[in-house]
């Protein structure tokens, strides 16, 4: 018996000591072996103020893409993510930015309205709309993640994206690509987060 417990000592010890370091850079590194970086970018969020790299840099920030019509993922993801928002909602450091896919349907006033229903008054999650090709070439060259417009997808409402919650460090570099449809998957970004935000960078 005594050693069935060393051994969850031992485990627990190991999952406690886990540090930012153990995080991957995700995506290509530069010509001058950098690691990759999201880059500038300019959104409006749904009170018409301009998010851009300005206002993340120095924070840690979650990224997913939606559309509020969308009759599949997208319920699901915003139901997940209400978790990652209730958990940091009161951290000055962290920020949640949800690109609509859809802006010729996601006016900002629709935006507004859909982020008063889903979480009413939550200053560090914006939801942003630039548009369609710039927020679709951002989402897959710069994030790593689908999101395209497809006729075709009917009953996924005319587009094709991906379920992702993409994890960014304070220095702008990707640190985690997350399925926002499964508990366990967000289960381990709302652990990976503090990890961040606590990392001297």
């Amino acid at each position: 018996m005594r050693f069935i417990y060393f051994i969850v000592f031992i485990f627990i010890g190991l999952a406690c000591s886990k540090t930012e370091k153990d995080l991957p850079f995700i995506g290509e590194k530069t010509a001058d072996n950098k690691n990759h970086t999201v880059g500038e970018f300019s959104f409006l969020n749904q009170d018409s103020t301009l998010i851009s790299q300005t206002a993340v840099t120095g924070k840690v920030y979650v990224a997913d893409f939606f559309f509020t019509s969308c009759p599949t993922i997208c319920p699901v993801m915003k139901t997940q993510m209400l978790r990652v928002h209730e958990k940091f909602k009161s951290n000055e450091n962290f920020l949640i930015l949800s690109h609509s896919i859809d802006p010729e349907h996601d006016s900002l006033s629709v935006l507004k309205a859909y982020k008063k229903g889903l979480v009413g008054n939550a200053p560090n999650w914006h939801f942003l709309r630039a548009e369609k090709i710039y927020t679709h070439t951002l989402a897959q060259n710069r994030y790593f993640v689908s999101a395209l417009e497809d006729p075709a997808a009917k009953a996924d409402g005319g587009f094709v994206h991906s379920g992702a919650f993409v994890l960014v460090d304070k220095k702008g570099h990707i640190r985690g690509v997350y399925d926002g449809t499964k508990e366990d998957q967000v289960n381990k970004l709302i652990n990976d987060i503090p990890l961040l935000l606590t990392a001297n960078k």
